[in-house]
């Protein structure tokens, strides 16, 4: 997973299973997460606003600008 300044991102490419949690071509922030790293799952905060695990290939990493990613975690 690309990681900035200790904030990661990712987008979403598939929702199979879980289309009212998560958005295709949707940009979701992943959270450190050791345990579901092993499992090959990612926890993002989804679209009920609570952070759940995913399967990893439904995302691809994405690395942010500095200044795209101040702007995305001082909007939260």
């Amino acid at each position: 997973m690309a990681q900035t300044n200790g904030h990661k991102f990712v987008i979403c490419i598939r929702n199979y299973d879980y289309p009212a949690s998560l958005e295709t071509r949707k940009l979701y922030e992943a959270l450190p997460d050791a345990e579901a790293d092993r499992h090959h799952q990612v926890r993002v905060i989804d679209e009920s606003g609570e952070d759940y695990l995913y399967p990893e290939e439904y995302f691809v990493s994405i690395q942010l600008s500095t200044a795209a990613e101040r702007a995305l975690v001082n909007a939260s």
